[in-house]
């Protein structure tokens, strides 16, 4: 099993955010514009966790370099099934450096984003805090 699903899986955050690079882009299903850096995809993946329920993956795809990886999950948000995938692409030093999530059906969709323009407030608090914390012992 590949590190990144393991760690999801055990809903691990530390382990979760060891896998991330410092530029890694994360670019939402439910988002307009990509969110680029590590405290910033830290926190979206951590209310991810909050918001999914019964979430779990039922397939794993990856290239033949290892560099690319397609994980398929489904989980419920709001009594709504929706199925998705976690595209990712790891740099040289094996980190993610590049994180596409798209889901379906679009009434899951709509669900995962209002519960996730809920969590707004707070991913962007940790994420700023995270930043200080990095600025303060840099």
């Amino acid at each position: 099993m590949h590190p990144f699903r393991a760690a999801v899986e055990a809903r691990d955050e530390v382990a979760i955010e060891a896998l991330l690079a410092d530029d890694v882009v994360f670019t939402s299903p439910v988002a307009f514009k990509p969110y680029p850096g590590k405290a910033i995809t830290a926190a979206i993946l951590r209310a991810v966790i909050r918001v999914f329920e019964d979430f779990r993956y039922v397939r794993e795809i990856a290239d033949a370099n290892g560099r690319d990886h397609a994980f398929v999950f489904e989980a419920t948000v709001d009594g709504k099934q929706l199925t998705g995938c976690d595209f990712l692409h790891f740099d040289a030093d094996g980190k993610i450096d590049d994180f596409m999530v798209m889901v379906r059906p679009l009434s899951a969709a709509q669900a995962l984003a209002a519960r996730m323009g809920e969590q707004f407030e707070r991913i962007t608090a940790e994420a700023t805090a995270q930043l200080q914390r990095e600025t303060a012992e840099a």
